[in-house]
């Protein structure tokens, strides 16, 4: 379950990907099946979000890892790849690293 909190010391993943709105549910069911077949099995792997705007342009993901470390082994697995490259032929990603410096919710 996604944790965001200061305390938590997660690294955060925020990749954001431009895409053909034709193409946007097509690199939806790409990252689904890349997260669901072996990103979720990595060791370190917290939790995942994707995310689709509504104009078809853009799909993000966002992912929570133990360490920097764990993220970049899971990146070296090859059964990841191939999912990711046939992303990358239909998108472009802006990947980034985080971490949370602050949180807000409703005042009472």
């Amino acid at each position: 379950m996604t944790t965001i909190s200061k305390a938590s010391n997660y690294l955060t993943l925020i990749n954001v990907f431009s895409v053909q709105p034709i193409n946007q549910q097509k690199l939806v069911d790409l990252l689904t099946l890349a997260t669901e077949t072996s990103v979720r099995k990595a060791q370190g792997f917290i939790s995942a979000s994707l995310h689709r705007s509504i104009d078809g342009t853009k799909v993000t993901m966002y992912a929570q890892w133990k360490s920097i470390g764990d993220y970049q082994n899971m990146r070296n697995n090859s059964t990841a790849s191939p999912y990711l490259e046939e992303a990358l032929k239909i998108a472009k990603f802006d990947p980034g690293m985080y971490e949370v410096v602050e949180t807000f919710s409703p005042s009472d």
